[in-house]
């Protein structure tokens, strides 16, 4: 499963990242394996998505989404 996959309100544990397509700031304000991610709010014609890493709030594109892996968190 990709983070472009994750609803609304939804939480998970990213497992992976292509770092080939990832942006060296989205590694650096905390996009990386092992951390927490919540879908926040996604915005029309669903892109960007606005997430919560951390603690730490920012919206990435779907394209880029599908290159993270995660794994949902059970409630």
């Amino acid at each position: 499963m990709t983070l472009a996959d994750l609803k609304r309100g939804q939480q998970a544990i990213i497992i992976d990242i292509s770092s080939i397509h990832i942006p060296l700031k989205l590694l650096e304000m905390g996009c990386l394996p092992g951390n927490t991610v919540e879908l926040v709010q996604v915005a029309p014609f669903a892109d960007p998505m606005y997430l919560n890493i951390n603690g730490s709030h920012l919206a990435i594109r779907k394209e880029t989404a599908v290159h993270i892996l995660i794994e949902i968190v059970d409630e």
